[in-house]
């Protein structure tokens, strides 16, 4: 049984930095496809950040403010955000896709609908 618990969320000023982390069991972190998707009040949900096989790639609003990694030995991801905005408010999501179907990745990564193990989502708020 896969489970994804995020943490790390919380309420910071604009300018300031928060760690998202997702620890994970049932799925080993260092060879699977996963990556961190929002929900911004009044838009879509989005993605912030994904690791593919051998490429990690960020949304157009992240412009080098955001690093995400992993920790193979925890089995964590982690998703670093500095610079924080008004606009980057919202819910944080920790996905992964199922083990062995990392195939297509480039042209899927950004699909919602594409990872099948999501997180319950941890809370960021900038003002």
């Amino acid at each position: 049984h896969v489970q994804l618990v995020e943490s790390g969320g919380g309420s910071v000023q604009p300018g300031g930095s928060l760690r998202l982390s997702c620890v994970v069991s049932g799925y080993t972190v260092r060879s699977g496809c996963m990556g961190v998707f929002r929900q911004t009040p009044g838009k879509e949900r989005e993605v912030v950040a994904a690791t593919g096989p051998s490429n990690t790639w960020y949304g157009d609003f992240v412009k080098g403010r955001f690093t995400l990694s992993k920790d193979g030995d925890k089995n964590v991801q982690y998703l670093q955000m500095n610079s924080l905005r008004p606009d980057d408010t919202g819910m944080y999501y920790c996905v992964a896709r199922r083990h062995g179907e990392c195939y297509f990745w480039a042209n899927n990564w950004s699909r919602p609908t594409w990872y099948d193990h999501w997180g319950q989502g941890t809370q960021v708020t900038v003002s």
